[in-house]
């Protein structure tokens, strides 16, 4: 089951040239469509599928600077100015609250790591602040959890994934930008050594600079082209409530449950609900850059084997023609809307009647799966591509892309435009990941 997205209007005709074409409509798509539009550039967005089909609605719609990688969190500030001041700007909904999030604990270990991310995050200016017993045990109502202190971060908050990027999108169309659904990308066109535009289901487009924003299926789509992205995604499971008593305002998380409240009065809900990394052709390539991760995070995964070994982005690599259709235009894969795993939800309702007792009784009301893309340090690859002249990335975001989406987008698009960014883009360049760096490992998520 897919969850619910908003519609967005599609241009009746492919123009035959633009100045950027922009492979992927979710939220790194949408925003940076926005802003190069803009800039007075003429972009057509071409979406498979429908936009924000894929993880930008899948997502639990936390927009927080709270435990980032360091090297996401200037641009990841950007983003929340943006998410305050675009909607003002553009007309739109997007759903955003600055409702705060409050992280709880009963160890040590996670306190500590808390704490030493706090310390940092104030060089930045930004203000969370460690919790105590007391106060942890006080701002999560309900809860008897034996909790030894926590976190609370009262400028983060969180928007809706079901309207944020279609509503984005809609204004980047306002500014002259068109939209294009159900327009699978075949390939680039290349001649003389640099990218000249794509090859669409429908025809042929024009464009002297394209941005390869494909989520999932970035790395397949580069590696039709001799492009290497490492490139590996964790399946997951996410599921709502029905409407419920309000326990917090925006997103609790605790070693027992994590709670994201939304605008209709739900609650996004996961309990002991770890990602499944399905062993995939894709995955065993680029294992090794991916072990240091895997380590680090590997009470946060499950490892099986699925049917995504032989079909979807993942799967055996290979190469194909631009003539005739390809696996994106499969009417399974227009959305990639992997199985869930309904087994996580009675015991996660049952915690939460335990946790919140005022939520006994709470019903699911949807549930779905998702794919989330990710690289070997858990940083987006946001970057000019040195090896093919108008190629441009905006592509694994590792699980925590929808919040970061305004400021990546503008990011993006400053990037294309030739501007000085805002932000330092070295940390996201796309050739630490295959000219021989030393991949770091991943900060906080």
């Amino acid at each position: 089951m897919s969850p619910p997205v908003d519609p967005v209007v599609s241009d009746p005709h492919l123009p035959t040239e633009v100045d950027v074409a922009i492979i992927g409509g979710g939220i790194a798509g949408v925003t940076t469509a926005y802003f190069l539009a803009r800039a007075g550039r003429r972009v057509a967005l071409l979406e498979k599928g429908v936009v924000a089909g894929e993880q930008s609605s899948r997502n639990w719609g936390w927009c927080r600077v709270q435990n980032r990688d360091e090297r996401e969190i200037p641009v990841m500030l950007r983003s929340m100015e943006l998410w305050d001041s675009l909607p003002k700007e553009a007309g739109i909904d997007v759903g955003f609250r600055r409702t705060g999030l409050i992280y709880a604990t009963r160890s040590e270990e996670e306190l500590e790591s808390w704490r030493r991310w706090v310390e940092m995050a104030g060089t930045y200016q930004f203000h969370s602040r460690i919790l105590s017993a007391e106060e942890a045990r006080s701002m999560t109502p309900g809860q008897d959890g034996g909790w030894i202190g926590g976190v609370h971060s009262p400028r983060d908050g969180r928007a809706e994934p079901r309207k944020a990027a279609p509503a984005i999108a809609g204004a980047a169309r306002r500014l002259g930008a068109t939209i294009h659904q159900r327009c699978a990308v075949r390939g680039l066109d290349i001649q003389a050594g640099r990218v000249a535009g794509v090859i669409t289901e429908h025809s042929t487009l024009r464009a002297a600079q394209v941005l390869v924003a494909g989520g999932a299926w970035s790395s397949m789509f580069l590696r039709r082209h001799g492009l290497d992205l490492p490139q590996s995604s964790i399946r997951s499971t996410v599921f709502l409530t029905e409407p419920a008593p309000e326990i917090t305002p925006g997103g609790l998380y605790t070693s027992d449950i994590t709670v994201g409240r939304r605008e209709d009065g739900g609650y996004i809900v996961a309990a002991n609900n770890r990602g499944q990394i399905e062993i995939t052709p894709q995955g065993l390539r680029y294992a090794r850059k991916f072990w240091p991760t895997l380590v680090a995070r590997r009470k946060m995964v499950k490892f099986g084997l699925g049917e995504s070994f032989f079909r979807g982005p993942q799967a055996f690599p290979r190469r194909w023609r631009m003539d005739r259709p390809t696996i994106f235009e499969a009417e399974d894969m227009r959305v990639l809307d992997p199985a869930p795993k309904a087994g996580v939800v009675e015991p996660a309702l049952r915690q939460l009647a335990k946790s919140f007792p005022e939520l006994a009784g709470t019903k699911m009301a949807r549930i779905w799966g998702g794919w989330i893309d990710s690289t070997p340090d858990a940083v987006p690859v946001i970057s000019a591509v040195g090896a093919l002249p108008g190629l441009y990335l905006s592509t694994g975001y590792s699980g925590h892309g929808f919040g970061i989406g305004p400021g990546a987008g503008q990011l993006a698009a400053d990037i294309i435009l030739g501007r000085t960014p805002a932000v330092d883009p070295s940390p996201f360049r796309y050739e630490r990941l295959v000219d021989g760096s030393r991949i770091q490992k991943p900060g906080m998520m």
